[in-house]
């Protein structure tokens, strides 16, 4: 259960903490610190897992300097700790899409969160995060994803889910792990907005997928979004959702 922590691309870090109980093979839930003026961290992990987490970022930066929180969607392992981070890190602040905000995050969160358009850009100093919404891709209404512009890192949430633990991460094609835990979990809402958001993303090119569940990706990233589309329509037509 101690989180283990590796920088995926300069200045990124995975921090993710395995529960082999979880699923058929295990399964990992990992966090991703933007270190920067103004340090990003994307998913906060459930509030029982806080105390682990937090001292897993204070061995990269002090938690009170944490200026943004961000996640994919609203859900206890992406976003369930967020109001002990903004008691820890007293400049913090939530940043996300204005409709989750509208919807959810004005009343949820112990302080204003920062609504953002879709596509705006937050400079942090070092790293520039871009607001992709991704509605109801992979679940969720307010769904998005994040675009670190300086890395070509794509904060994908629980796209590209892998069961099992994995390697921090590889270059080997993660599409067949990602439709394998599709078939298991049936997480992706049906319908043709899967593929559509899914080819939409890959036209960033990404260099890097951090991935919330499983294995982060480098190498071409849209080559794998791609790959996960038509594995979707594949679904789709066999009646598979």
């Amino acid at each position: 259960m101690t989180p283990t922590v590796h920088e995926i691309a300069p200045s990124i870090y995975r921090i993710s903490t395995f529960i082999p109980e979880l699923g058929p093979e295990g399964f990992s839930f990992n966090q991703f610190l933007i270190v920067a003026d103004e340090p990003l961290l994307f998913h906060t992990g459930g509030r029982g897992a806080f105390p682990l987490i937090a001292e897993a970022v204070a061995s990269i930066i002090p938690v009170e300097s944490l200026r943004w929180i961000s996640f994919g969607h609203i859900e206890s392992d992406e976003c369930g700790s967020m109001n002990m981070w903004l008691s820890a890190a007293p400049r913090s602040q939530v940043a996300f899409g204005a409709l989750g905000c509208g919807v959810s995050l004005n009343d949820l969160c112990d302080r204003p969160p920062r609504a953002l358009a879709d596509a705006e850009v937050i400079d942090l100093g070092g790293k520039r995060v871009r607001q992709i919404s991704t509605p109801h891709v992979p679940h969720g209404w307010e769904a998005q994803v994040m675009f670190e512009e300086t890395t070509g890192t794509l904060l994908c949430g629980d796209l590209v889910s892998q069961v099992g633990q994995g390697v921090p991460i590889t270059s080997d094609d993660v599409t067949e792990a990602a439709l394998r835990t599709e078939s298991i979990f049936h997480q992706t809402s049906p319908g043709p907005q899967a593929p559509r958001t899914l080819r939409q993303l890959a036209q960033l090119a990404p260099q890097r997928l951090a991935i919330m569940h499983g294995s982060s990706f480098e190498g071409d990233g849209r080559r794998v979004l791609e790959a996960l589309a038509n594995g979707y329509e594949a679904l789709q037509r066999h009646s598979q959702y």
